[in-house]
């Protein structure tokens, strides 16, 4: 059996409580973002990782593509340790995972244009200068759109645009392993739709290892193999998407299931809160 191209071991993430002057002053408990969490995403693979807001699910993919450390655990990329990596030199990390965020607005700079970001992007990755306008077009068309937004800056594209032109300043870097955080969460129905369609093209076309973190299991179902869930920090279900999402065998499953809005497929009856006080709002 071949080795996980990415591998979670016993991460927990804390943050003490009351921030800085909470840990200068206070000795209160931490909070715990993630809690003794152990994972293994195999390449190739497209997993869903589901949850309410707090659940840990932005947390994780925060701690895999290197932004912020873990408080204890492992976490390995094609069994290179993390930690070690990120001690002498993150670049070959961060180039082998990428992230697409979830506010496209802001996860790219106004005062640069289509061009000019995807242009240093590609230098990062080692592109020569006079191949870069072209790989950028292709870039561009690989995600759906064409040349002519190469001159556009941010403000001028729609929140769709957006999206794709922060997915192509991902896929420059030719990562194996492909973060996307709510990446549909801010656009319309039809929009979603389109977004969804392109990751699963892309994973299909370029063998992309995919995490799509999102709450919204429909959009889920439709992409992914395998689903996570996670609440207050910890993974409480895992398996193949579709055995999960119609048999599942946690509580927290069944009532995330229930919360999805009456219409959607699978969904069979009203969320019950009276008898349930945690239960997560839509």
């Amino acid at each position: 059996m071949s080795a996980p191209i990415l591998s979670l071991s016993g991460v927990t993430k804390s943050y003490p409580r009351g921030g800085m002057l909470g840990s200068l002053f206070g000795a209160r408990e931490p909070v715990l973002a993630l809690d003794d969490v152990s994972l293994d995403v195999m390449a190739g693979d497209v997993v869903g990782i589901v949850g309410e807001s707090g659940s840990g699910k932005s947390t994780l993919a925060q701690l895999a593509v290197g932004l912020t450390r873990p408080t204890a655990g492992t976490i390995r990329l094609g069994g290179e340790d993390l930690g070690l990596l990120m001690r002498d030199h993150a670049g070959p990390w961060r180039r082998r995972i990428q992230m697409a965020f979830q506010d496209s607005s802001s996860a790219l700079n106004p005062r640069k244009s289509v061009g000019r970001c995807l242009d240093e992007t590609l230098a990062l990755a080692g592109v020569d200068r006079a191949a870069r306008t072209g790989e950028a077009a292709a870039l561009l068309g690989r995600v759906g759109l064409g040349a002519e937004m190469l001159p556009r800056l941010p403000h001028e594209l729609s929140g769709g645009q957006r999206q794709r032109v922060g997915l192509a300043r991902a896929l420059a870097m030719k990562p194996d392993v492909l973060i996307a955080d709510e990446p549909v969460s801010a656009l319309d129905v039809s929009l979603q739709a389109q977004v969804i369609n392109l990751l699963g093209r892309l994973t299909g076309e370029l063998g992309l290892t995919l995490l799509f973190i999102s709450h919204d299991l429909a959009l889920v179902r439709a992409l992914c193999r395998r689903v996570i869930v996670m609440r207050k920090g910890r993974i409480v279900e895992e398996g193949p998407c579709l055995q999960v999402l119609e048999a599942p065998r946690h509580d927290y499953t069944r009532l995330l299931l229930s919360a999805v809005p009456k219409g959607i497929e699978g969904r069979r009856r009203p969320p019950d809160r009276t008898s349930n006080p945690e239960f997560p709002r839509p």
